[in-house]
């Protein structure tokens, strides 16, 4: 049996995109937690071989790492054939929707979470509206492509990596203190309804 790996942060979409997608699929894999609050040569030690940015998440695979979280989604759709990896066409379009999340909605919606949740700096004020800008133009791109009455983003029966990726940070929205719209919520609650889901500070909690 292939022995994965993963390591992550309950603050980091990134890490909770990839968790969510092996526990909704059942893939099997070990987990832990990475203190990113640490100086990062404070980190353990088989973090640091693994993780060649230093950032989470990190899956290990019988001993080969792959990072960055939206390469990681990929990988597994390839490999299991599962969530968007049945065939390359749906995988295709899996990847367009990865592309897309990692320059919009993935860039400013963290940055808007880091701003409200630990850094209320009035001398940003400036930057936080140009990331609102630019979160509420992502956020009604995602809103027109749900009102088709469509279940989930590439419009078939079931979730792929692509409704993970987007729902990343979507799932913080309440700390970045931003508005969701209708469908888009209705999205995100049927995602949180699936067997296997649990919010990032559940599923990627310390162990007690």
């Amino acid at each position: 049996m292939l022995h994965r790996k993963l390591f992550g942060h309950p603050d980091s979409g990134h890490a909770f995109k990839v968790r969510l997608c092996l526990c909704v699929a059942g893939i099997e894999h070990d987990y832990e937690y990475v203190d990113i609050f640490k100086p990062r040569d404070q980190r353990s030690e088989q973090f640091r071989k693994h993780s060649r940015f230093g950032e989470v998440p990190v899956l290990v695979e019988q001993g080969k790492a792959y990072v960055q979280s939206n390469a990681i989604l990929l990988h597994l759709a390839r490999q299991t054939g599962l969530l968007g990896g049945e065939d390359s066409e749906t995988l295709n379009a899996c990847a367009e929707w990865l592309v897309w999340e990692a320059n919009r909605i993935g860039m400013c919606l963290p940055q808007l979470r880091v701003l409200q949740k630990f850094d209320a700096d009035a001398s940003l004020e400036g930057a936080a509206a140009w990331l609102m800008s630019r979160y509420e133009q992502d956020v009604n791109m995602l809103e027109t492509s749900l009102q088709d009455g469509r279940d989930w983003m590439l419009g078939g029966d079931a979730p792929t990596i692509a409704d993970f990726c987007l729902c990343g940070y979507l799932v913080f929205a309440d700390e970045a203190k931003v508005t969701v719209p209708p469908a888009v919520q209705a999205w995100l609650q049927r995602i949180a309804s699936l067997d296997g889901w649990q919010h990032p500070y559940q599923l990627l909690a310390a162990p007690e």
